[in-house]
């Protein structure tokens, strides 16, 4: 195989090998060890067959370690963004409202969310503090409804190891 053909290779190998690791990370911090385990010898599989080719090339070129470099850092760009669109697991939203906003609770509800709102003390006046557990799938959904609706609240978001109990729309 000639140089260039030899780089390509690697390169494009080294992506699906660091990609596949970056899923399997998260699969396996979400609780899905088996899935993470099975993504994790095919992982393995991969990278031992691309760095044998790597270390056994007739070229001692630059362009192989350059090709095995470059793959895995546009490995980890790829890994991240394919989790990014898997949206695998749950997120935890804190709002807290400025003032009570009930509307917001019955919208959010309306939408199928489960909401459980607390009445708390401000620096001036009553908020409302909402709890919200969301598939990672519709954050972007509750995200724009609280912008539409009240755009002032004070939003934190959280990834959730696990869930038990509760109503929670998948």
């Amino acid at each position: 195989m000639d140089l260039f053909s030899q780089c390509l290779l690697i390169f494009f190998v080294r992506i699906i090998d660091v990609s596949m690791g970056t899923l399997r990370t998260v699969l396996v911090v979400r609780g899905r060890r088996l899935t993470g385990a099975f993504i994790g010898f095919v992982e393995v599989l991969v990278w031992f067959l691309i760095v044998s080719q790597a270390l056994t090339s007739d070229s001692n070129s630059i362009w192989i370690a350059i090709a095995y470099a470059s793959g895995f850092s546009t490995g980890t760009f790829v890994g991240s963004w394919i989790e990014e669109k898997l949206a695998i697991g749950s997120s935890s939203f804190n709002i807290i409202t400025k003032g009570l906003r009930y509307d917001l609770v019955d919208i959010l509800r309306e939408n199928g969310f489960g909401v459980s709102s607390i009445v708390c003390q401000g620096k001036d006046d009553e908020n409302l503090m909402l709890l919200i557990e969301v598939d990672r799938k519709k954050m972007k959904k509750v995200n724009d409804i609280i912008k539409e609706v009240a755009p002032d609240s004070f939003i934190t978001i959280s990834d959730t190891k696990k869930i038990i109990n509760g109503y929670f729309v998948r």
